[in-house]
């Protein structure tokens, strides 16, 4: 009887017992179903990460797509192609509406753009389909030629599209080079993207130049030549220095546009290439936290900011813009590349002044290895808006 008492008491505990085992057992399915979630988390990030490793090892994705170059570190997500660190700078400056370029190493991937990716088929798929009429006279560039070489060849292949293959055609529709095809890539993402807003900017002349002691992996070829013209036809040919990753952080009191708000994003634009942030809707006070990569061209332009109102049926309306010059910021990348300053440390400031649209100095700092400078501009041709960006210097190496 004691022995069975006890088990009823168990059995049929008083209120106070129930509160504190029913506590006990939310508190244990809680952890277990924090444990499963993170499993799961972890589980999905390196299926994905495998993924990535997979297709990077596969028959033809371990040389550049357009030169041949072993072991390409950077993806153009519109067709689908690895390619090398110098073809990637050609391709930014044909703009992402033709090719979007993301390092397979420094951008950050989720399982639905791996997926995208591998579903496209890797570099031979695609060149099977944009080489499958080249012209035999015509060569491929390979790891050591010109940029005018590189050039050529990709916004032949890419934004021409002239040896593209048609289903309907029995001979290959060669297009003249003084006409451009209006087809483009029906799956590429961000097709138009940019649409009215994406415009071509005038590189503006640099009044310092960086000394030969720098020319290590940021260096330029010695047979290129600087006083080239910069222009839209030749934008692709110029050779780039570096690599700058641009953080939007978040923009503050920004102008209102619509009714009582705004729907804005950024576009960013160095020399010829151009980037944009995705749209915040409704927020004058929006929080991009969005990292975007541009290349450098040797002659350093500034890098305008540019900040729009999206608007449906009608263009998008000018919320402001500013200018950054970055020329500090790669010369102090260039000195401490192979720095082994352990601590962080401030290198210089762009000062605030009158004369530019900094709320406060932009200081450039050095912390693990990284040269950084965090930049607070005041937007300019508008009445009111403050933007906030992190500023990263990375060498062609990376």
């Amino acid at each position: 009887m004691e022995r069975l008492e006890t088990f009823t008491q168990q059995d049929n505990p008083g209120p106070t017992d129930v509160s504190g085992s029913v506590a006990c057992l939310y508190d244990l399915l809680c952890s277990e179903t924090e444990c499963w979630k993170y499993h799961n988390d972890q589980s999905a990030f390196s299926g994905t990460q495998q993924r990535m490793e997979n297709f990077l090892q596969q028959d033809g994705n371990q040389l550049c797509a357009d030169c041949g170059t072993p072991d390409p570190k950077w993806v153009s997500l519109n067709f689908g192609v690895l390619i090398c660190i110098k073809c990637s700078g050609v391709h930014r400056s044909l703009g992402v509406h033709i090719t979007k370029v993301l390092s397979v190493k420094l951008d950050e991937w989720n399982a639905e753009e791996v997926g995208n990716l591998v579903s496209l088929g890797g570099n031979t798929a695609i060149n099977n389909v944009y080489e499958a009429c080249m012209p035999e006279n015509f060569r491929k560039p390979k790891s050591d030629s010109s940029p005018e070489e590189r050039s050529e060849f990709i916004r032949k292949k890419y934004e021409l599209q002239q040896f593209l293959t048609t289903a309907d055609r029995m001979s290959c529709p060669f297009i003249p080079s003084d006409k451009k095809s209006s087809a483009s890539s029906n799956n590429s993402p961000g097709t138009g993207s940019l649409g009215q807003e994406k415009k071509h900017y005038d590189k503006q002349a640099t009044r310092h130049r960086i000394g030969h002691a720098f020319r290590n992996s940021w260096g330029r070829r010695d047979d290129f030549k600087a006083t080239k013209k910069y222009n839209s036809s030749s934008a692709g040919m110029v050779e780039f220095v570096g690599l700058i990753k641009v953080n939007v952080v978040k923009g503050t009191n920004l102008a209102i546009r619509d009714v009582m708000t705004s729907d804005p994003y950024v576009i960013l634009a160095l020399g010829h290439q151009s980037v944009k942030t995705r749209v915040i809707k409704n927020n004058l006070n929006p929080v991009w936290n969005e990292s975007l990569m541009l290349s450098i061209p040797e002659q350093i332009p500034p890098l305008k900011v540019l900040v729009y109102d999206k608007d449906k049926f009608k263009t998008d309306d000018f919320m402001g813009e500013a200018e950054i010059d970055i020329q500090p910021l790669v010369t102090a990348a260039k000195a401490y590349e192979n720095s082994t300053i352990d601590e962080s440390t401030q290198l210089g400031k762009w000062i605030a002044s009158k004369d530019n649209t900094l709320v406060k100095d932009g200081v450039i700092y050095l912390t693990d290895g990284k040269v950084k400078q965090e930049i607070s501009l005041r937007l300019q041709n508008v009445e009111r808006g403050v933007l906030e960006i992190e500023l990263e210097c990375l060498p062609l190496t990376q």
